[in-house]
């Protein structure tokens, strides 16, 4: 799957820079998956639209939400795209969730708000927080609701906040790498919530590149 040209277009048309992309999708072969760019940035809001006039509020810039239709059938090749795709615009890890069906018996109100965020869509019917381009989002958290799904964050360097923070010996000037990521997908567990770290970067005379598997539960590490 090729994330690239749709980030850099995204990147493009807003000259904004990014703090964070997200990906999710269900489990099942050749559905749609949801691509989230958070961007940083703030709209200022004015009473009047007059020179001069003093600023009452400001909002942060939504999210962009939008559809990707690319066949795909394991979810290695999810993984895949979203390794390379980090590791070209400089992230310093990937982290990819498993998340469980949150229609089980107990399962936490806040599983439900999380699995709407991940597909794009607002837990408070405020459509302010996200812009999406995603005709079957509606679909696509049915399913998820159900059956579980996954979810994939980075940070990027390269067209990100973070860049001249970052000291990672394996970046180029521009905060890109070059292609292709060396890092081999991992299986996903395919059972309860799981969380996989892919690492991506290295300090000056560090190894360049290392996987961190997480087989516990979802949650931070005592």
């Amino acid at each position: 799957m090729e994330l690239i040209e749709h980030i850099e277009q995204q990147i493009s048309a807003t000259k904004l820079p990014l703090v964070a992309i997200t990906m999710a999708a269900v489990p099942c072969p050749d559905t749609p998956v949801i691509l989230t760019l958070h961007w940083h940035g703030f709209i200022s809001e004015k009473i009047a639209n007059i020179e001069g006039a003093q600023p009452v509020r400001y909002t942060a810039i939504p999210s962009s939400a939008l559809q990707l239709n690319e066949r795909w059938r394991e979810v290695e090749a999810l993984d895949r795209g979203v390794l390379e795709a980090a590791w070209e615009l400089g992230a310093w890890d990937v982290t990819r969730a498993e998340k469980p069906s949150c229609m089980r018996l107990g399962a936490p109100s806040a599983e439900a708000m999380e699995c709407l965020q991940a597909f794009g869509a607002s837990p408070f019917g405020a459509g302010d927080h996200v812009v999406a381009d995603a005709p079957d989002a509606d679909e696509l958290i049915s399913v998820a609701a159900k059956r579980g799904y996954l979810t994939w964050m980075f940070r990027p360097t390269h067209g990100g906040l973070w860049r001249g923070v970052s000291e990672d010996a394996t970046l180029r000037p521009d905060g890109t790498r070059e292609p292709p990521c060396p890092l081999e997908p991992i299986a996903p567990a395919r059972r309860g919530a799981r969380r996989t770290l892919y690492r991506l970067g290295a300090i000056a005379g560090d190894n360049v590149v290392d996987r961190e598997v997480d087989r516990l539960p979802d949650t931070r590490r005592n």
